[in-house]
């Protein structure tokens, strides 16, 4: 990395990839910031009834505040990658996370859910920053294979923090007040501040900085949806993030509601699930430049579409046994928590790959083009949401088909997209 970087402040034109700072070193720094996006979703839903309760909201008011979140990471997603392009990747990270930290504050200080609501859209528009751009720099630092690498480090370390989240939100709340998980979240964001202003370097360099205007902003998206090579890898990212949303929205009802597992069974079940996405993802580390992230891509998809028509299956022989009074055998619901291993399992390696795929053809606009796919991520995953909640719940045939829905919108993305060199293409721009 450049020395400025390594002497405690990054400038402008440091580029990673010296021996002085490995790249390795480098994902995770870019994870941990990127991790503020996670967090701030996770940690507070064990707070829901005490902040309804403390903010005299109605029942369900808390969820909204969530909702309000999902929409400002889509509008902040749109409008920092472009930024990131324009000015580096540096300076919007900063100011999106010193918006963060200030709005976590105005959060923690709220007296009712209006108030509060409005301030996690701003801190969501800020946090959207560090949850995109972080993708631009990998793909700014490196290419092909690896960037799915790195790509897949990173996936690593976003992908610990919704395990934990939740468990430290409960924590804070046995001994402090939900008001302590924001001013921990205003903390969390002051040192993501230090570390993009003292440690971490500029990843674009200034030539390769595009112009930022509302004309050019729009025909940009415009050629990105039409680049096949970009649409057919973002909607594979896309529908990846699809199914995950589907598990999360789905999985509380079928699991607690059908099934009758424990809060604490159901939360050491996400935790296997989750920990089924990581080690995918270190796998994915460990064999893109041994085979091709290409091949791997198209595999994990078809491991995908395998795994969701096993799950449908299952949950309709489960279904048909409930809807003739018996109750579902024990095996039944071990082989639908295996098939969902499986099929969330592939998420870990999709994602990379395909996010790395979407962005190899367009260095110069990998902020727009990483915002383009970030965004589409949270549309489909809300999508899939709204979808789960208007299908019957009391079957989990409903989460099966929905997931199965997506792995093969995903297969369809595999046979579309073009056929690429192996390694990587080649920058158009």
């Amino acid at each position: 990395m450049g020395s400025s970087a390594t002497a405690g402040h990054a400038s402008e034109t440091s580029m990673p990839g010296s021996p002085a700072r490995p790249m390795g070193w480098i994902a995770i720094l870019l994870g941990f910031l990127t991790a503020v996006g996670p967090v701030s979703t996770d940690i507070y839903l064990p707070a829901f009834p005490e902040l309804e309760a403390s903010l005299h909201g109605r029942a369900g008011s808390a969820q909204m505040t969530l909702a309000v979140w999902f929409v400002g990471l889509a509008i902040g997603q749109i409008t920092m990658g472009p930024l990131s392009d324009r000015f580096g990747r540096r300076r919007p990270m900063l100011l999106g996370t010193v918006v963060y930290t200030l709005a976590s504050i105005g959060c923690a200080m709220a007296r009712d859910i209006p108030t509060f609501s409005l301030f996690r859209l701003i801190a969501s528009v800020g946090a959207s920053a560090s949850l995109i751009i972080p993708s631009a720099c990998v793909r700014d630092m490196s290419h092909g294979n690896e960037s799915a690498r790195l790509m897949s480090r990173l996936v690593l370390v976003m992908g610990v923090v919704p395990i934990l989240a939740p468990t430290l939100g409960g924590m804070v709340l046995s001994i402090a007040s939900w008001r302590s998980i924001f001013w921990a979240s205003a903390v969390y964001g002051l040192i993501c501040i230090v570390l993009i202003w003292r440690v971490l370097p500029e990843t674009l360099r200034p030539e390769n900085r595009s112009e930022f205007s509302p004309v050019t902003l729009f025909s940009r998206y415009v050629m990105l949806a039409r680049d096949r090579g970009f649409i057919t890898h973002a909607m594979i990212a896309g529908f990846s993030c699809f199914m995950s949303f589907t598990y999360l929205s789905a999985a509380p009802s079928v699991f607690r509601g059908q099934f009758g597992l424990s809060a604490a069974h159901f939360g050491m079940l996400f935790g296997v699930f989750a920990v089924c996405m990581i080690g995918a993802s270190q796998l994915n580390g460990v064999l893109v430049g041994r085979i091709d992230a290409a091949r791997i891509l198209g595999a994990s998809v078809m491991v995908a579409v395998a795994g969701t028509i096993a799950m449908t299956a299952i949950a309709t022989a489960i279904t048909f046994a409930m809807q003739h009074g018996a109750h579902p055998p024990l095996w039944m619901l071990g082989c639908l928590i295996l098939t969902m291993m499986v099929s969330l399992g592939t998420t870990g390696i999709i994602g990379p790959n395909a996010t790395v795929g979407a962005l190899a053809d367009h260095p110069r606009f990998a902020g727009s083009a990483s915002a383009f796919v970030g965004t589409l991520q949270y549309v489909l995953g809300a999508i899939a949401g709204a979808f789960v909640g208007m299908l019957p719940a009391n079957s989990p045939i409903p989460m099966a088909g929905v997931m199965l829905l997506g792995a093969a919108i995903m297969l369809l993305m595999v046979v579309l997209r073009p056929a690429r060199p192996p390694g990587g293409a080649v920058a158009k721009e």
